[in-house]
This record gives C-alpha cells, structure tokens and sequence, in this order.
C-alpha cells in the first residue's frame, strides 16, 4: 500500500473503529490511541518487512513491541486491518474471555500480539532484548518499539537506554509519542522530563525527529530516515510529536480523554467527523 491517499483513508477508518470499540463497551484509552492512528498504519503497511501469517519466533522479519499497552485499540484495528485477524473481531473488545483484552496479552494468541504489555516501562528492555537476539542470530531484521513520553518517567527505561548504547544495538528504533498528555495531566506539570532529545543523545543513541506526526507523509519520511540510520553502532530514537485525540475535536490537546469512552452524541460526533472509508465492522 504505496498510495498516499489510500493510507490517509485507512487511518480515518482507524480512527472510527477507535471511537467505536470504546463506545461500545465504555472503557479504554481513545485519546493516545487517536493520536498514534498515522504511525500505526504507516508502520503496519509501509515500513515493517513481515511475512505472511504470524509466527511468535519472528525470525526474518521485522518486530514491533507496543510498551505502551493501554493504547491497544489503534493497535488491534490495524491489526486487524492488515489481515492479522477478522476485522469484525473488533466486537470483542474488553468483553471477557475475548482476545482482545484492555491491554495486549500473549495467553490468548492473538496473532501480531508477542508479550503483554500496560505495565509502563518495560517495553524498552523487552525491544532491546529481541533485537540483542536477532544479531546474535545473524537476522539483519529490525525491531521497532513505541513509548508514551510520560512513560519515560519510568526508571527502568533509562537503564536499558543506556544499556542499547552501551551494547550497540544498533537494530532497534525506539519511538516515544510526545503528546504531552498522560492520565493526570500534562507531562510538564506531573513531572517535567527536561530535553527528551538531548537525554537520548548524552546516552549514546542517534534522534530522529518528526515535527508532525500526524501526518501520513511526515511519518513516512521519518520513519524511512530512521530505518537509514540504522546499523551505524547507535540505537535510534524518533520523537513523534502527535497531538492526543487527534482527528475528534472535542478530544484534541487534552488529558481528559487519556482513559475515556465517549457517550452516544459524542460518538456521532467523531463518526461524523471522520467519514467512512472501508466499512465498519
């Protein structure tokens, strides 16, 4: 899927589906989600050499880990799109014993889906070991990961940040999606991180910044000149600025739709606002 247009489609389609997985069963985590729609299905569509059908041992294809968990529905509905499982799976969402549970989990192998992850700060470490292995295992593949800027409050990145570079692991590309919004607020005001990029930097990676990151060529171009700068004996970080709720208005540049559902006149809002491209499920 090469066509501008047709990844502009996918993503408002992404975008409904968003808004309405989480109206349906008025629980999950729209707004972070809203806002990673374009990296998603640049990633999932553009970027990544997978194969066809789903193998957990990843061999000779690309990986992706989601470290930030609770914004599973974008990551279910491109998923989903992409043909990983039945896009009317999308139904399930939250409800119990589904496969599709509020954030990622491994026991019910749903394909695309290699560790559980919500628990914030773990991913990074979970990255950096898969693609340890794949250069021990001689696989030129890359590994891709995505973090919340506010997660990067957690401790336990900064070790294995320094540990990447330390160890040249120069396969991986970190993204941190800087909306600058987390549960309680802005990340400024819960508890201000500094110079995100001049951090990475003192700790030995290559940073990569993508000013608009939402949208579709932007993180095309980024993500293309990210996978370049690869192998040169430094992890790689992309900065992907993006704004919370993006696409919804009422949702936009705003903390209070972190973990919300939006209520019936809310989600004909967004619908509205985000014409059918693909089909509902």
């Amino acid at each position: 899927m090469s066509n501008i247009q047709q990844l502009e489609d996918l993503t408002t389609q992404v975008r409904r589906d968003i808004l309405r997985m989480v109206h349906k069963v008025d629980s999950g985590h729209p707004g972070g989600s809203l806002g990673c729609a374009e990296f998603f299905v640049c990633l999932y569509n553009e970027i990544m050499e997978t194969k066809d059908g789903f193998n957990m041992d990843g061999i000779g294809e690309d990986l992706f880990f989601l470290s930030n968990g609770h914004i599973s529905p974008v990551y279910y509905s491109v998923l989903a799109r992409a043909g990983y499982f039945p896009v009317d799976e999308l139904n399930t969402f939250r409800l119990i014993d589904s496969r599709l549970q509020g954030h990622p989990t491994t026991h019910e192998g749903l394909p695309g889906i290699r560790i559980a992850s919500g628990s914030l700060g773990q991913g990074m470490s979970v990255a950096i070991g898969a693609a340890e292995t794949k250069k021990l295992n001689k696989d030129n593949h890359l590994v891709y990961s995505l973090h919340g800027d506010g997660e990067l409050q957690e401790g336990q990145n900064w070790e294995a940040i320094m540990y990447a570079a330390g160890n040249k692991i120069d396969n991986l590309i970190a993204t941190v999606d800087l909306n600058g919004q987390q549960i309680d607020g802005s990340t400024d005001n819960v508890l201000p991180m500094g110079n995100i990029k001049a951090k990475f930097e003192a700790f030995g990676w290559l940073v990569l910044e993508i000013e608009e990151g939402n949208k579709v060529e932007a993180v095309l171009k980024g993500m293309k000149k990210a996978k370049s700068l690869t192998g040169n004996g430094k992890p790689v970080c992309v900065l992907l600025k993006t704004v919370m709720g993006n696409g919804v208005d009422f949702m936009m540049h705003t903390h209070a739709w972190h973990g919300k559902a939006p209520n019936d006149e809310q989600l004909a809002s967004g619908l509205a606002q985000n014409a059918e491209t693909l089909g509902d499920y």
